[in-house]
This record gives structure tokens, sequence and C-alpha cells, in this order.
């Protein structure tokens, strides 16, 4: 099995949290904070509307569709090992729940991780089932993304963000800690689209790997992955052209396809590359090895810069023009990534997983495992069980 094989996976995943990053950063270089995202961010220049767009959703969609790659591939190691299933992967997703619970509370009002735990125990019960069942539950939670994301789409349009009124943001960290704690149904709302298009992309990620989407022989899908995305970059220029009534469509429905293309797009091309890596695909291979600690990380430091009780970047951003703002958040973002980069292969030389990764598998350790004398169903696919597997 070659190395390249290997990495591809790391590499997206890398990627991904680079344009999850990419989508954020909008949200902590606000003055009115992450409520920005409800009511209108400010400033209004196009080319800020350009870059939220081409960020919107997609990458989220991509690191989604990577866990249930993940998922798939701890399921494997399950069924190797003669354990019991789901088993301890319940509580793996209680950690992912915790860990998201504090990230929520302490650091960012949209956290994803706590989404990502629920939808994780509903498909952990589903990834060893027959592929009729794994297809109809996919669908079933299909067809409620669709009919909420419609609903949203005709409540919404035509409102502005002077239609939603909003307390100002809180200065202090404790005013924000205590905004997050009093306003969940303001700022958990996403979980009612996150969960069920988590378990979409989740069983997607699964069949992708069953496939055979990181074979060397998994050219056919890559190409039918890339059309798809293709197609979705063409309907996410008419969403944005459209305008923000069509934000919710873009960013889950439009969003999948993106991701999928590009899924294949970078799966092709890191199987087509020949020598050793250069420094751009170590520190994706790095960030994605860690994706979790990089992930919370880089909101904690996002978080410092950008808010009034740290650096204060975000007011200070108020007195430029807008092609000065903008310079100045996308440096902070690309010094964030780079940093983050060059943290985790720094880290890497001396462990074998990020902190946070560390940390969950040694809770997980204390967790007791239980064989099955039954074994779960076998993966009949045309990709090996052998690749790294992700949390």
């Amino acid at each position: 099995m070659s190395e390249r094989r290997l990495s591809a996976p790391d590499v997206l995943r890398g990627i991904a949290i680079a344009g999850t990053l990419a989508t954020n950063i909008w949200l902590f270089a606000d003055p009115g904070g992450p409520a920005a995202a409800l009511t209108g961010f400010a400033g209004g220049w196009w080319v800020d509307d350009v870059l939220r767009a081409a960020a919107n959703g997609k990458f989220l969609a991509l690191l989604t569709l990577m866990f249930g790659i993940g998922m798939e591939l701890q399921y494997r190691s399950a069924v190797r090992r003669g354990m019991r299933w789901p088993g301890r992967y319940l509580a793996r997703a209680a950690i992912l729940f915790a860990e998201g619970l504090l990230h929520y509370v302490l650091v960012f009002e949209f956290d994803v991780l706590m989404g990502y735990a629920v939808a994780s125990v509903l498909v952990a019960w589903l990834i060893g089932r027959s592929r009729a069942v794994r297809v109809t539950a996919g669908a079933v939670a299909g067809g409620f993304v669709l009919l909420v994301v419609g609903a949203l789409t005709l409540a919404t349009s035509g409102l502005s963000g002077d239609d939603v009124p909003l307390p100002g943001y809180p200065p202090t960290w404790t005013g924000q800690v205590w905004e997050r704690l009093t306003q969940p149904l303001l700022y958990r709302i996403e979980l009612v689209m996150i969960v069920p298009s988590g378990i979409v992309l989740f069983l997607a990620g699964s069949a992708l790997l069953r496939a055979g989407v990181f074979d060397e022989r998994g050219a056919r899908l890559r190409r039918i992955l890339m059309a798809v995305g293709a197609l979705g970059a063409v309907l996410n220029v008419a969403t944005a052209l459209a305008g923000p009534d069509w934000f919710v469509v873009e960013r889950y429905l439009v969003a999948p396809l993106v991701a999928a293309g590009l899924l294949g797009l970078v799966t092709e091309l890191v199987l087509r590359l020949r020598g050793p890596a250069g420094p751009v695909r170590r520190g994706a291979t790095a960030v994605g090895r860690t994706a979790m600690t990089c992930y919370v990380g880089q909101n904690v430091v996002s978080a410092v810069l950008f808010h009034a009780w740290g650096f204060g970047l975000a007011g200070a951003l108020t007195t430029l023009a807008p092609p000065a703002r903008t310079a100045v958040v996308v440096a902070v973002w690309a010094l964030i990534m780079v940093g983050s980069a060059l943290a985790a292969s720094w880290w890497l030389r001396r462990h074998t997983r990020g902190p946070l990764e560390a940390l969950t598998h040694a809770i997980l350790d204390r967790v007791p495992a239980r064989a099955t004398g039954a074994g779960a169903e076998p993966v009949r696919d045309r990709s090996p069980a052998s690749h790294r597997g992700t949390r």
C-alpha cells in the first residue's frame, strides 16, 4: 500500500480544518460577535461576501464526510478484533459530546462537535446493518434536511438583519460564557440541521470508503465525485448571486456537493503525486492527524485575537477601510493555519497523537472492551481495511 494512499485522508482532513477556520474567522472578526451570522456581517464589502460564500458549508461538509470515513474504519477495527459494536464507540461519542459542550460554553457559539456526537451515536447502530437499512436511514434523514431547509428558506425570505433583534455581544469572557449558557436556543438551534445532515454525510463517507474511493482503482468513482462537485460549484454561484435568502440552501444542500468534489479531486491529486511530500502536503497531513486539537485550538486563538477581552482585533478592524480590513482577516487566517501546521508537525515528531486525541484515547483505555461471539456483519468492498483511522 502506497504512502500516498495512506496520506490522502489526512490531507483531506487538514484541508477541511483550514476551510472550517476560513468560515469561522469572519464570525470572530465581526464586532457584533458570532451572532453576525444571523443578523448580517459588518462591512458589507463584496469581496468579503465572495470569500464567505466560497467557504460556507463546503469544508464543514468535507470534515463531516471524513468523520464518517473515520467511523467506518473504527467499525472495521472492531470487526477484525471480534469486539462488540458499537461497544466502546458509545463512550467515544460521550467524550466527544463533553468536549463539544466545553468548547461551546468556553470558546465558540457554533461548535459542531456536540452535533457530531449525537449523529455518531445514531450512525453507530446503522453502520453495521445491511445496505438497504443504511440507504433507507440516509434517505429519511436527507428528506428531513430537505423539509427543514425548504421551511427555513420560505420563513426567512425577505428578512434582514434588522428583523432579528439581538442584545449586544458581551465584551468580557465571563459575559460571553453566560450568554452561551442562557441562549442555548439561539446558538444551538443549528443542531436541528447538523444532526440529520451529519447522519447523511457519515453514512455517505462510510459508503465511499467501502466503494474504494482511496483505492488506486477508484478513479472512476473519483471522477464521478468531481463531476458532482462541479455541479455543486455552478449551483453555489447561482445561490450566491440569488442573495442571502438562499443561504441555508447553499450551506446544507449545495455545499455537500462541492465537498464531494473536493474529496474526489484532492484524493486523485494526492495519488498522482510523485516524490517526497512538500511543505504544504506535510503541513496539511499534520493538521489532519491532529484535526480535533487544531479545530479547537484555532478557535481558542481566534477568540483571544479578536474578542475585546483579548487583543480586541475585531474592534480595531472597524477603523480600517474594507480592502485593508479584508486583508488583515485573511492574513490572520493564514498565520493561524501556518502556526497550526508548524505546531502539529512539531508535536507529531514527539508523540503519535495530538493532545486532545491522546486524551480521548487515554480515557477510552479505561473503558473495558467486550468481545462478541457472533461478531458484526463483514464489510465487503474494494478498499482494504488498513487505512489509518481517525476520530
